[in-house]
């Protein structure tokens, strides 16, 4: 018992040395896809030395919200540059689940735009002179879950995408051979937007792609188990878990480690 006491006590301070020697810088970039302003973040450690893995981080259907500028901070911190994209234009954020589904419709009722934006993103990460271009990931949240695993369905040449409470149906199933990313779908058991029979539809999509994947569902989350600010929405579906942000944060760095070796 006291020797597990003296290992817990060790790890913390590890992880305060760790989150204290971390220089996590930001800077807000404004880019175009077409004639389409968009607004994104840039996260790094300014005390890490050379080039590192870069992570592009989409939003939830809210759009470029704190919560996503947040997931590239830590981000930085784990020893990544993460850049939180911008899918709507300008920067912008719904505070009501009907501006949000407005922004959502609009972003995708073209399937070509949407691809252009996330590659648009894409490149600005390629060219950060701390990222090594050859190590690219993608993560995203609810809507941006859906996004990131549209671009791995496509075949876009990255490492790993990971997809966070997002949507895990396609009017494009993936071909056979074409997924090149290491796929990792982290959901909540209790989240009614995405229910097990998608669960086990992406699944066997994943399978008879050929793809390399691992499904994780939490037991008792609901859709947005990530977001702290998930409650304030005033809609049953939604809820924080803070067990499954935890979790499904480190399965991503997990994954990250291996990818990124």
């Amino acid at each position: 018992m006291r020797m597990r006491r003296m290992l817990a006590v060790a790890a913390a301070v590890l992880t305060f040395a760790s989150s204290a020697s971390a220089e996590v810088q930001t800077r807000e970039i404004e880019y175009k896809q077409g004639d389409t302003v968009l607004v994104g973040l840039m996260a790094w450690d300014g005390a890490v030395k050379g080039k590192r893995p870069g992570v592009l981080v989409v939003h939830e259907w809210w759009g470029h919200n704190e919560h996503a500028r947040n997931q590239a901070k830590r981000l930085a911190e784990a020893g990544y540059v993460g850049f939180a994209l911008d899918m709507y234009g300008k920067g912008k954020v719904a505070t009501h689940p009907d501006s949000a589904t407005a922004f959502m419709t609009e972003a995708t009722k073209d399937p070509a735009a949407l691809a252009a934006r996330f590659n648009a993103a894409l490149e600005q990460l390629k060219q950060d002179p701390f990222v090594d271009s050859k190590k690219i990931a993608a993560i995203g949240y609810c809507f941006g879950g859906a996004v990131v695993l549209g671009r791995a369905r496509a075949g876009a040449d990255l490492a790993a995408v990971v997809s966070f409470h997002g949507s895990l149906g396609t009017k494009s199933p993936a071909e056979k051979g074409k997924v090149k990313a290491r796929v990792l779908v982290l959901t909540g058991a209790a989240d009614p937007m995405i229910p097990p029979e998608q669960v086990a539809a992406f699944s066997k999509e994943m399978e008879a792609a050929g793809a390399t994947f691992r499904v994780v569902s939490y037991p008792g989350a609901r859709h947005s188990f990530t977001n702290p600010a998930a409650d304030k929405a005033g809609i049953d579906a939604l809820a924080y878990n803070a067990e499954a942000d935890q979790k499904s944060w480190a399965a991503m760095l997990e994954l990250f480690k291996e990818v990124f070796r």
